[in-house]
């Protein structure tokens, strides 16, 4: 009889650990993170990310370490680190470096063992990293040969943090492998763990690519709608009222002007246009929807400022988190919003009910408030969190100051806010 699938997981964020979680049903899987916090959390039943409950996560067979070493052979290591990017908005490929080099370690006992591993990674790239990038580092890790010793698969993560319908064990899974064998073993794994089936992509680098495009191109269709925004504005014209018009046509792309935060869609256009530029091709319109996107913060201080007639005052910032219901904070653009605010002179004061105070701090310099008491200039609901609305426009004004302006950034307040985009 076979011994069982072995699995291991490199990175238990927002995308490892529902994956860890999934693949843990069905095989013998090893969850691995070097945040010793972060596995003690997972251990006492606690995801911060909020993705996991703790009743699933207590009931889980995941084994969870900090410490490779304690990693068994496995036939499947599967990375999950980030991919973000630096100060120059170019890609920052040191966790998937650190994380290739983990692994490089761990191939020679799964090989020794028979396993014929495959090193499978998940993280936003642009084509040809896994193959170019990864594949070195591994083989100088582990003093194996890739295509002989062991194998490459790429599988691209499709989480959205928050999101109860599109979960890990529901959604098309895009697959590839080094060799027609090795994209079968991709595909039977992850066939395993959901319902919404595999795509076996033509090789690595087009997986790769038509993850980085997903991403693109919400960003670009966001840009547009920034724009239009920000033209709108200098017609008295609401951006709301008027999609509300447009998105009775059956093909209208129902997209939202917005700030463009997170993880993934903030960042991932910048890998596709950094290899754009690397082969001598200027993504312009990569950029300018980026441009735009990156700009929109500003942009939204400004018109706060103008219509408060260009008066400093306090400002209340409701909401921190790139989008609402989670507490992800990566990249968040209302941290930028409240900078801007901050240098037109405002007195600028946060409040998040699911933001780390730790995290807002070490991350932005941001002191989260607790209490929602103090009357404001200026409101600005900023994060439209299920705790916001359920308080609704009047009790919002509440918080108020007689003269002030309730302002309401993604229009959740139907038109009872004094400005909104």
């Amino acid at each position: 009889m076979p011994e069982p699938i072995q699995v291991t997981v490199v990175g238990l964020g927002y995308v490892g650990l529902p994956l860890a979680v999934a693949l843990a049903r069905q095989f013998p899987t090893t969850g691995l993170d070097i945040n010793r916090q972060r596995i003690a959390e997972l251990r006492s039943g606690h995801d911060r990310t909020g993705e996991i409950d703790t009743a699933r996560l207590s009931a889980s067979s995941l084994s969870l370490t900090d410490q490779p070493q304690q990693c068994p052979p496995s036939q499947f290591y599967i990375v999950t680190v980030p991919t973000p990017i630096d100060s120059a908005n170019l890609p920052d490929l040191g966790a998937l470096q650190a994380a290739s080099r983990t692994v490089a370690a761990l191939l020679p006992a799964a090989v020794a063992a028979g396993l014929e591993p495959v090193v499978i990674y998940e993280s936003t790239v642009y084509p040809g990293v896994t193959e170019d990038v990864c594949a070195p580092i591994l083989e100088a890790g582990s003093g194996l040969v890739c295509g002989r010793d062991f194998y490459l698969g790429y599988s691209p993560e499709r989480i959205n943090p928050g999101d109860r319908e599109h979960t890990i064990d529901k959604i098309t899974k895009v697959v590839s492998g080094q060799t027609p064998q090795v994209l079968d073993r991709v595909a039977q794994l992850y066939e395993a763990v959901t319902s919404g089936g595999v795509f076996r992509a033509a090789s690595i680098k087009v997986a790769e690519a038509a993850k980085v495009i997903e991403n693109a191109q919400r960003d670009i269709n966001i840009a547009f709608m920034n724009e239009i925004a920000q033209i709108f504005s200098k017609m008295d014209l609401s951006v709301w009222d008027v999609l509300a018009a447009a998105r009775t046509k059956w093909n209208f792309l129902p997209f939202a002007p917005g700030l463009v935060g997170g993880h993934c869609i903030g960042v991932d256009p910048y890998y596709l246009a950094h290899q754009a530029a690397a082969l001598g091709h200027d993504p312009r319109v990569i950029l300018t929807g980026r441009g735009i996107n990156d700009g929109m913060a500003e942009w939204v201080a400004q018109e706060l400022h103008q219509a408060r007639g260009e008066q400093a005052g306090t400002v209340l910032v409701l909401g921190l988190t790139f989008k609402e219901n989670i507490p992800d904070l990566r990249n968040s653009k209302v941290a930028d919003l409240a900078k801007a605010l901050a240098a037109r002179g405002h007195t600028v004061t946060v409040h998040d009910p699911l933001a780390d105070p730790v995290e807002a701090r070490h991350e932005y310099g941001i002191e989260l408030t607790a209490a929602l008491e103090a009357q404001h200039d200026l409101v600005l609901l900023a994060v439209p969190h299920s705790q916001y609305l359920k308080m609704g426009p009047a009790e919002l004004r509440k918080l108020v100051a007689p003269g002030g302006l309730l302002a309401d950034l993604k229009g959740e307040l139907g038109g009872m806010a004094d400005w909104s985009l």
